[in-house]
């Protein structure tokens, strides 16, 4: 009997003893999902941490801080950086550009000059954080800075009206203001920057205002070629630019003449426009395109009593 009790107590032992890895392998496996959810709500904690800091500072790998008080200052500019594009949104519908990035009238011009009417809606390229609206009386006017997630910062200038106010988080294409006059501006248009670390960059590497796209997914920056893209983007993209040895020359032609070659071949009843010179008056640019005051006056949204100064683009047809 003794023996018996013994000999039962030794194989439940062994049975005891084989079934240890079997149970911890139950735990473990019960364990796994238990796992998997911590590490899925690691990551969501995460990703909401990355999107709060985004949101309160876009870029903030590229630009020291966030603030209300500069249009732009320069940081530290990346060798190389890649600006990705997808998910834009055209600033206007416009085709039609006055000006190109570059030189002009003796200094730099830092962005592109898109004719806009006074009320048409100007929207935001990029998803982002609006950081400035304010009011330049000699120099952008009525403007806006957005910073975007992709590194850029663009500027809307000489606007009629800002629709939106600082530290507003908006979406692409958002409406963001009404194209106007205001500031240093010789007619209605909009003035368009694009910035990395609050230096200006060609628009035209990125944007074709005619075609209404962006010219690729990814924009990629690099110091060493980029005079060399900016002038060959002008030469393709811009109003007449000419390429000098990587920097630009624009020829002193009028817009209409620019405008009249690049057209060359298409419909006679394509839009035309004129660039004010000194002394004339809208009477004698009437006279001269062969149309009355008021009709010049009904196109470009003007009374026949304001003020034409030179420089200025008036449509004519």
């Amino acid at each position: 009997m003794f023996t018996k009790k013994i000999k039962r107590f030794a194989i439940l032992a062994v049975a005891a003893t084989l079934s240890l890895p079997t149970m911890g392998q139950d735990l473990l496996a019960r364990q796994a999902p238990i796992d998997r959810k911590m590490k899925a709500v690691d990551s969501m904690a995460l990703n909401r941490l990355i999107q709060a800091e985004s949101y309160d500072s876009p870029a903030a790998d590229l630009y020291n801080d966030w603030n209300n008080r500069y249009a732009h200052k320069a940081t530290v500019l990346p060798d190389t950086f890649r600006i990705d594009l997808r998910g834009f949104c055209m600033p206007t519908p416009s085709r039609v550009l006055t000006s190109n990035f570059g030189a002009r009238w003796g200094r730099q011009h830092k962005g592109l000059d898109i004719k806009v009417y006074i009320g048409d809606t100007i929207r935001a390229a990029f998803s982002g954080k609006v950081r400035i609206v304010r009011y330049e009386g000699r120099g952008y006017g009525k403007y806006v800075v957005i910073r975007h997630y992709n590194g850029l910062e663009t500027i809307y200038g000489h606007m009629s009206k800002q629709l939106v106010t600082e530290d507003q988080e908006v979406r692409a294409g958002d409406p963001i203001g009404l194209g106007g006059n205001t500031g240093r501006s010789t007619g209605s248009h909009l003035h368009f920057e694009t910035r990395l670390c609050g230096i200006a960059l060609n628009p035209a590497l990125m944007f074709d205002f005619k075609n209404q796209d962006v010219v690729d997914d990814y924009y990629v920056f690099r110091k060493s070629t980029y005079n060399r893209e900016s002038a060959e983007a002008t030469r393709l993209r811009g109003v007449g630019g000419v390429a000098v040895n990587g920097d630009l020359d624009i020829p002193q032609q009028s817009y209409a003449s620019a405008q009249s070659t690049s057209t060359k071949g298409a419909k006679t009843h394509s839009t035309r426009f004129h660039k004010v010179a000194k002394g004339e008056t809208l009477s004698s640019i009437a006279r001269k395109r062969g149309m009355t005051v008021s009709a010049i006056c009904k196109l470009n949204h003007i009374k026949s009593t304001t003020r034409i100064r030179p420089g200025q683009i008036l449509r004519y047809n």
